[in-house]
């Protein structure tokens, strides 16, 4: 780039030539002068906003200085919003934790003044020497967020104990353990015995229950009922399905109240006490049976006394 200097005190014009890189230089240099300029001029006119007396840079000074407040008002206002949000999404699920903990406590069989989960815990301690520090908004909005994670976490972890607690108390629903008679002793035990009908020696696969002819017979547990029929040994016979290879029998009735596939809660009646089938006289005979290998009923009942 050529640039000629003319002037009348010469006695001829001067020519300059100026390299790519020389302007490229000057335009820079010419650039960043002027953002200096822009900001010593910025810096100054609110150093000395105060003393201006010029009312249309005091009215352009205070139109920039409102434009940056609304500005900084809107972006906190979207910040309260969005943290109000947040805040009442973590109130709910405070609430639904707390419903949760009230039952797992029953469930668990806790006092209900051992998990006050309507009232915040009791916390304290003495002022720390290390100096504190404000929240910034980050913060504040980063605790946010780790307390949200935490009450999903805390409450995925909650329903994952309702479940184990929920399914133990269904196992032990399963299991036989309520007598089937309102009767308090056997007239025959689980075990060898000498056999009433022949006098040889015996294993007996269940325990006779003495009652009278026409007492109720309950389901020692919840199950489905497999086998309502008449027995050339067993005589009446009810055998219910109680899930996890436990089976129980129910024989000697005189009568059968429920039929196959029947679906029957822990304590309800079945049949009547009878002396059907091989029998010496009115009794239940009961039979706890492990993947049809008989089990000692004594071992599952619990026996009033």
């Amino acid at each position: 780039m050529n640039i000629i200097l003319v002037s009348g005190s010469l006695g001829k014009s001067k020519t300059l030539t100026l390299s790519h890189a020389q302007i490229v230089f000057l335009v820079v240099l010419m650039l960043v002068g002027m953002l200096v300029f822009a900001v010593v001029l910025h810096y100054l006119t609110l150093r000395h906003a105060a003393t201006i007396k010029s009312p249309y840079l005091k009215s352009l000074l205070l139109s920039v200085q409102e434009q940056e407040n609304h500005k900084r008002e809107a972006y906190l206002r979207e910040n309260l919003s969005a943290m109000a949000i947040k805040l009442g999404q973590m109130q709910a699920q405070l609430l639904r934790l707390e419903a949760l903990g009230d039952r797992l406590t029953k469930q668990a069989g806790f006092k209900p003044e051992e998990f006050m989960f309507n009232q915040p815990p009791g916390r304290g301690g003495a002022l720390s020497g290390v100096p504190q520090h404000e929240l910034t908004l980050g913060e504040f909005s980063g605790q946010m967020d780790k307390l949200a994670n935490d009450l999903n976490d805390r409450g995925d972890e909650l329903a994952i104990l309702e479940t184990t607690l929920m399914r133990d108390r269904l196992k032990k629903k399963l299991v036989p353990s309520t007598p089937p008679v309102n009767t308090g002793w056997f007239s025959s035990k689980f075990g060898w015995r000498i056999d009433p009908f022949t006098g040889n020696e015996a294993f007996h696969e269940g325990v006779d229950f003495a009652a009278q002819t026409g007492s109720p017979v309950i389901s020692a547990a919840a199950g489905v009922v497999i086998y309502s029929d008449f027995q050339p040994e067993y005589g009446n016979l009810i055998e219910i399905d109680h899930g996890n290879g436990i089976t129980t029998r129910y024989a000697h009735l005189s009568k059968r109240l429920v039929k196959v596939g029947d679906v029957v809660l822990r304590g309800t009646k079945i049949g009547e006490v009878g002396s059907t089938g091989r029998s010496t006289g009115p009794h239940l005979h009961f039979e706890v049976r492990n993947k049809g290998i008989p089990q000692n009923p004594v071992s599952f009942l619990h026996m009033p006394g």
